[in-house]
């Protein structure tokens, strides 16, 4: 059948305003691509077809004109990028041509033509197919963001419905570049822009805010089933970072870091934004280097900042005033951004260790051993010594552990000692058992205390808390300090409580999907 021929397959109508999402669609044939597109239609009914992924995209054409036939309430694009341009089609400029106008003849209301094939394109043949379909001219820069303003101009001279730019972020700060650009531009012209990349996730979120028509989404997190890269799933675009609520008055928060994938602040801050009706969404922010992220800190502009490692002490200079805790500890894990523009900086650390503790005994005259001496060892013992506990201080550079023993006014203990004393509570607060079940900061004879709090979160379960199970000692899981650390910060963020209950829940899922997709260890 010749779909260029058939009244019955006109193009319809593009929808007066479209979704903030269009979901990327790719396969291997096109049999995956359709079912993936049937599971998730009535979910996303903004999809793009990528028939470059197909080895013989014509042939797929009428199987998605009787899919959408049936979908009438689905958008589609059709895109066949050319492998000089990032895609994979390997055919020629007029094959390329050719699979557009019979997707938009099959029913896709867009198609999408790189700018590198429409400068080598005849402009009648390039017109020719845009009065038959809304047309996206596209430019991919797959190593930098630059020259934003000179591409458009570019563009520009090729009439199209929209200008499609998609550069790449190697900072934090291309995102502020990017959607500075949408905010200049998006008043005259259909712009789609946003950045690629793990550090882009800031334009995919807030790029329809800053001016973009609407963003792409991935259907699954799973990095297979990514058409880009740093491509967020529609399901997450939604569900934790609620895009389609993000609008002018949202307020941007986020959590810093070097490494920062495996953060889990962003689940259970979105919730607790969700569940207490705070337009606000909150942001893994991978910074590289501190001048980067105080950047976007002041430009993009972020209201509230959660800073882990390795920037808890490099950014206190930064910072305009400080509380008791953050001088004491000398380290911030929460920056609060005035109206007037200052950097105010907390430390939620002593909350998340003693909210914990102080359901389950009297911190007073408590006789606790603190295992290590680095950030989160400081704030356990400052914190406990502020509560009149009596502390000791067991690290493995005995040197670290003996100078903030004295800075606290605290103890040290030999590991040799260790079964002469008791303890009220053994609080680890060194790395070991993360990730790795098997290790443990204590021999099994060494662990005896009334209360084993272990700061580790991931896995749920370490070893030294299921030999204290196993010994009938009270455990309080590191997941706890984790979730009552973030409700401090909330609660500094907003004026309102925490919904703790709701933020455990998140990140207890959270953390039983991560441990149930990684292999077992041996």
């Amino acid at each position: 059948m010749d779909l260029a021929l058939s009244s019955t397959l006109a193009p319809r109508f593009l929808p007066q305003r479209l979704p903030k999402v269009c979901l990327a669609v790719g396969g291997d044939t096109i049999e995956d691509m359709l079912a993936t597109a049937e599971s998730l239609a009535r979910e996303n009914p903004f999809l793009e077809f990528r028939l470059d992924y197909l080895k013989q995209p014509l042939a797929a054409v009428p199987k998605i004109h009787r899919f959408l036939e049936t979908h009438q309430y689905v958008t589609a694009i059709g895109t066949c990028r050319r492998a000089d341009n990032g895609g994979k089609f390997k055919g020629s400029l007029a094959a390329q041509l050719e699979v557009l106008t019979k997707a938009n003849a099959g029913g896709c209301q867009l198609v999408d033509v790189e700018l590198q094939s429409a400068l080598k394109a005849k402009p009648e043949a390039i017109a020719k197919l845009r009065s038959r379909a809304g047309l996206i001219l596209s430019f991919h820069d797959f190593h930098a963001t630059r020259k934003l303003d000179d591409t458009l101009e570019k563009m520009l001279k090729i009439p199209a419905d929209f200008y499609k730019i998609v550069s790449t972020a190697t900072t934090l700060s291309d995102n502020v570049a990017m959607m500075k650009f949408l905010q200049t531009h998006s008043g005259q012209h259909s712009l789609i822009g946003l950045c690629m990349g793990e550090q882009g996730i800031i334009s995919r979120v807030l790029g329809a805010r800053a001016g973009s028509a609407f963003t792409f989404g991935a259907v699954d997190a799973d990095a297979d089933l990514k058409t880009a890269p740093g491509q967020i799933s529609a399901r997450d675009l939604r569900g934790i970072y609620r895009i389609d609520q993000i609008d002018a008055a949202t307020r941007i928060y986020g959590v810093a870091g070097d490494p920062i994938g495996h953060s889990l602040s962003p689940v259970i801050m979105n919730t607790a934004l969700r569940r207490e009706n705070v337009n606000g969404v909150y942001l893994p922010l991978h910074a590289k280097t501190l001048k980067d992220l105080i950047h976007c800190v002041r430009e993009i502009p972020l209201h509230g900042l959660s800073v882990t490692m390795p920037y808890k002490q490099a950014i206190l200079p930064y910072l305009d005033n400080t509380d008791a805790h953050t001088t004491k500890i000398g380290a911030c894990n929460t920056v609060v951004r005035g109206a007037e523009g200052k950097l105010y900086g907390f430390n939620t650390d002593i909350a998340g260790i003693l909210r914990p503790l102080e359901q389950r005994l009297s911190i007073e005259n408590a006789k606790v051993l603190v295992l290590g001496a680095g950030g989160a060892a400081r704030a356990a013992v400052f914190g406990l010594k502020e509560r009149g506990a009596e502390v000791w201080i067991l690290n493995r550079t005995a040197a670290k552990g003996q100078k903030l023993a004295r800075q606290a006014k605290a103890r040290t203990l030999k590991r040799a000692e260790l079964k002469k004393v008791g303890f009220d509570v053994i609080i680890n607060a060194t790395p070991v058992g993360m990730g790795n079940t098997r290790e443990c900061p204590l021999k099994d004879d060494e662990i005896q205390a009334r209360v084993v709090f272990d700061m580790v979160y991931d896995p749920v379960e370490t070893h030294l808390l299921q030999v204290a199970r196993s010994k009938g000692i009270g455990v309080i899981p590191g997941v706890e300090m984790f979730v009552q650390q973030a409700a401090r910060q909330f609660e500094i963020w907003t004026g309102k409580p925490a919904p703790v209950g709701d933020m455990l829940r998140a990140v207890t899922v959270a953390l039983q999907e991560r441990a149930a997709q990684k292999p077992p260890k041996n």
